[in-house]
């Protein structure tokens, strides 16, 4: 059996190809369905509010396993753990595309879910177990590239196999990639050493579990029950803060922790968690912002917004793929600020969008967002563990993609909020001025058409109305966004100097 160290592997590239394979499988599966709930909707017979539940019982699910693979991955065998779960997720893959009810699909999903939380922290610790330290740069690179193309590509590949064959293949897809990673993962990658004296914590996984699991509920439906005013948003607010607390507590006074509080006294790893929450913030709320702007606003099919979105994973691609062989030179901090104020850089040009963008405009900054995330990725991803203990990772990789994830939902909730507020808010103001004393009616063409005082012209004026609202909307989410890049580009020199690659 394989340990913790860093020793050599055999066959690096092929467990690199084999983890990859789960890893993109499960990312992409964020993001692919949500093209497709529409038309899943109709199929299940199901109102918005139960549709939007197949989206929020993978989420929740997601979010409350995600710790257990520390735990798991020890007391099984990290190899084990990682082979059930893309078994597991496969086969509900299969069971959510031939589901006959919404009832059967949120429990599949939900099971979906669970198995899926451990792929993307388990692909990254077996990929820094594969790699020697200084290669561990390159590393993270391949795996980056799994974790950032795909939620960029998900929406391009279903929209195009909801609309070119059938809503169910966003789940059909799934299952020839998982059985090939499962015959590679099980061909290839060693088995670890398995701690069967391990404890489970019982206590601290349970008030874990009620803290995260309240705070997505909250998060992911907050916006639709109207936040505070709504009793629902706020008992789970309460469970959130009192489970997070005892959490807190229980794990700071018992003597085999859930979680230990020892990997925050690393100062690298404890940094690089506020960073990676806040990229988990800009880059998923501005996947979740541009499919809307650009098919509400600017009148996009589903199929041409997802191929405009597309270029971003490109962006992103050719940063990791650069910045991999750049890190053995060059300090990572200088790096990870590069790309915070490439992707500052994008979302101000993004503030500065009408309704007449180019699509040029649209793909040239998502290409340059792609490839400040892509600087941002990589580096943080191997300094977090620079100065952390092999025998930590696994449990470390799975509070990583913890706060990635927690930082994807606080983004999204926030920015949809604001954007709902602002949108009322410029529709009231805007209204104000629509008046036939306006000097601007008199500077029109098509003064019939725009008269306030008819029913067609009123219905005229107030989609343009919202059109002007919605932009401005928009536009001053991408302000907040570039704020928030920018302001924490200068946290980045919290992080130690050392090179990810340094002894």
């Amino acid at each position: 059996m394989a340990d913790h160290g860093e020793s050599r592997v055999a066959h690096p590239g092929l467990i690199t190809f084999s983890v990859m394979l789960a890893t993109v499988m499960q990312v992409l599966d964020t993001t692919i369905v949500n093209v497709a709930l529409p038309h899943m909707q109709g199929a299940l017979s199901a109102t918005q509010d139960q549709i939007a539940w197949l989206l929020t019982s993978y989420i929740v699910a997601t979010a409350i396993a995600t710790p257990l693979t520390g735990w798991a991955s020890g007391r099984l065998g990290r190899k084990r753990v990682f082979m059930w779960s893309v078994a597991v997720f496969t086969l509900m893959s299969l069971f959510c595309g031939i589901a006959g009810s919404l009832s059967e699909m949120v429990l599949f999903r939900v099971l979906q879910g669970i198995a899926g939380a451990a792929l993307v922290p388990l692909s990254q610790s077996i990929l820094l177990d594969a790699y020697p330290r200084e290669k561990h740069g390159s590393a993270m690179a391949l795996w980056g590239v799994g974790i950032m193309i795909g939620p960029i590509l998900g929406p391009t590949l279903g929209g195009y196999l909801t609309e070119y064959a059938n809503w169910r293949w966003v789940f059909f897809i799934n299952l020839p990639v998982g059985v090939l990673a499962w015959v590679m993962i099980g061909s290839f990658v060693s088995e670890t050493r398995r701690h069967r004296d391990i404890p489970f914590d019982m206590i601290g996984f349970a008030f874990l579990s009620l803290g995260i699991g309240a705070l997505q509920l909250m998060l992911d439906r907050g916006e639709r029950l109207d936040w505070f005013d709504s009793g629902e948003i706020v008992v789970e607010a309460a469970l959130a803060l009192l489970g997070f607390y005892i959490f807190t507590a229980h794990a700071a006074t018992t003597q085999h922790p859930f979680l230990s509080l020892r990997l925050l006294a690393d100062r690298n790893y404890a940094t690089s968690l506020l960073f990676i929450f806040i990229v988990g913030i800009i880059l998923f709320a501005t996947l979740a912002l541009m499919p809307p702007f650009m098919e509400q606003l600017l009148g996009y099919p589903v199929l041409m917004t997802g191929l405009l979105l597309a270029p971003r994973g490109l962006g992103t691609m050719i940063s990791m793929m650069v910045v991999g062989r750049l890190m053995a030179r060059i300090d990572p901090r200088w790096i990870i600020i590069t790309g915070f104020l490439l992707t500052a850089e994008s979302l101000w040009e993004m503030s500065g969008f009408n309704l007449d963008v180019s699509d040029w405009d649209l793909v040239r900054t998502g290409i340059v967002q792609g490839l400040g995330l892509g600087a941002i990725f990589v580096p943080l991803s191997a300094i977090a563990y620079a100065t952390l203990e092999p025998e930590y990772r696994n449990e470390a990789a799975s509070v990583f993609s913890l706060l990635r994830n927690l930082g994807s939902s606080v983004g999204i909730s926030i920015m949809v909020a604001q954007i709902s507020r602002s949108m009322q808010e410029n529709h009231l103001t805007i209204a104000e001025s629509i008046n036939p004393f306006n000097p601007w009616f008199w500077q029109q063409g098509m003064q019939p058409v725009l008269d306030p005082a008819s029913q067609s012209g009123l219905a005229v004026l107030n989609a343009m109305v919202v059109r002007q609202a919605g932009l401005i909307a928009y536009t001053n989410d991408f302000v907040v966004m570039m704020w928030l890049a920018l302001l924490t580009a200068p946290l980045v020199l919290m992080l130690k100097g050392r090179p990810a690659g340094g002894k």
